[in-house]
């Protein structure tokens, strides 16, 4: 029973990742037909980052007074029913008033299913469970791409919502399994979830720090998701289609490291993983300063999503193991925001970097980040270990 449920939880993923490439795909499609300047796509991608980082915040209590599985499916459905209405969508006003159940839904699911695979299964799992993540995240662009080709954007969104739905069906279906299996958890296990304020947790030092740990690996990640192909073409000089085809490796290199951590899982501690895989990222970086040919450098994004996709995962499954089983939930929940936060303010500063000064500044900005990913994981390790010590 525990195993079909992993099955359902890895399907319900692929359905969290569906609609965060989407937009992004048809977007050059949606601003001509709807007469809208480019950057309106900013409105809607912040609206959905907030609504996700305020759903993560908040998502603890209604976790525990509802459960995961019911708060996982009626989430799934708020995500199918943005999809639908953006189909529809006749201005940018809709566009954004159907990014607020797409945020809301994505951030309690994040935070209700994470928390649930770090205290139910091993860490190999948590890992294959974010490589479910992303082929949700790589599929969408070639649905739409599809669309594209034949009936238009609309069509686009209509197809990865009857996926979405169909596993939105899937969630409601396995609530069944759910009562079931956490009848069966709550007679095995000893403890009470516990629901922690912000001002509580941020009182506890390695929280504090677990925060910027979450913040910066997220920020890095999606830095280079938006900028890499800017940075190739601005900065390098490669052709816009030739740029385009290497991010799109970058994400193969996120879900293929996180591949490899569900094995190494089996040997190897999520500590020395996470250790590994920043190793990576700091060998990548640093080739993005060397006079080397675009497609080596192209080669050190892919190895930059290689070494920081184990992270998320590894980090995630460490939060119980360091603080507790009956504070994870509120604590999963807070880095989650945290994790969005991350993903919602540092590109954009970027941006603005890029604009006002060059593109070529991507490469000491990802070192900055980085600096700060190790010298706060560092911290945030030795600060967790005492505090479970002490615990």
């Amino acid at each position: 029973m525990s195993t079909l449920l992993l099955l359902i939880i890895y399907i319900v993923y692929i359905g969290l990742g569906l609609p965060d490439s989407i937009t992004g795909a048809a977007w050059p499609a949606i601003y001509e037909e709807l007469g809208i300047p480019v950057s309106a796509e900013s409105a809607v991608t912040v609206i959905i980052s907030l609504c996700t980082v305020l759903a993560s915040f908040f998502s603890a209590k209604i976790i525990n007074k509802f459960g995961t599985g019911i708060v996982t499916a009626f989430s799934t459905l708020l995500t199918a029913i943005a999809l639908i209405g953006n189909s529809f969508a006749p201005n940018l006003f809709w566009l954004c008033v159907c990014s607020v159940p797409a945020g809301f839904g994505a951030g309690a699911i994040d935070a209700a299913l994470n928390n649930y695979a770090a205290l139910h299964y091993k860490p190999s799992q948590l890992s294959f469970l974010h490589c479910f993540y992303g082929i949700g995240v790589a599929a969408s662009p070639f649905i739409m791409s599809f669309a594209l080709k034949n009936e238009g954007w609309r069509q686009g969104y209509r197809l990865v919502f009857y996926i979405q739905i169909t596993i939105t069906a899937i969630a409601f279906l396995s609530l069944i399994i759910w009562k079931k299996i956490s009848k069966e958890n709550a007679e095995e296990e000893n403890f009470t979830p516990k629901n922690l304020s912000l001002i509580k947790m941020a009182k506890n030092k390695a929280i504090r720090i677990s925060w910027l740990v979450f913040f910066s690996t997220c920020a890095l990640e999606f830095t280079c998701n938006h900028w890499g192909a800017t940075f190739l073409v601005g900065s390098e000089g490669a052709a816009k289609d030739v740029a385009a085809e290497i991010v799109s490796l970058y994400f193969l290199g996120i879900t293929s490291g996180r591949l490899v951590s569900g094995f190494l899982n089996k040997i190897l501690k999520p500590q020395t993983i996470i250790v590994i895989g920043y190793g990576i990222v700091g060998i990548a970086i640093t080739t993005l300063f060397l006079p080397v040919p675009v497609t080596v450098k192209g080669v050190a994004l892919f190895m930059i999503g290689l070494g920081n996709g184990p992270s998320f995962p590894n980090l995630t499954y460490l939060t119980p193991h360091y603080f507790g089983k009956s504070a994870s939930q509120s604590i999963i929940s807070s880095q989650m925001a945290m994790c969005n936060l991350g993903i919602l303010i540092i590109p954009t500063i970027f941006g603005i970097i890029a604009e006002k000064i060059s593109i070529k500044a991507f490469p000491v900005y990802a070192l900055t980040l980085y600096a700060v990913i190790i010298i706060s994981t560092a911290i945030y390790m030795n600060c967790a270990e005492r505090n479970k010590n002490n615990a």
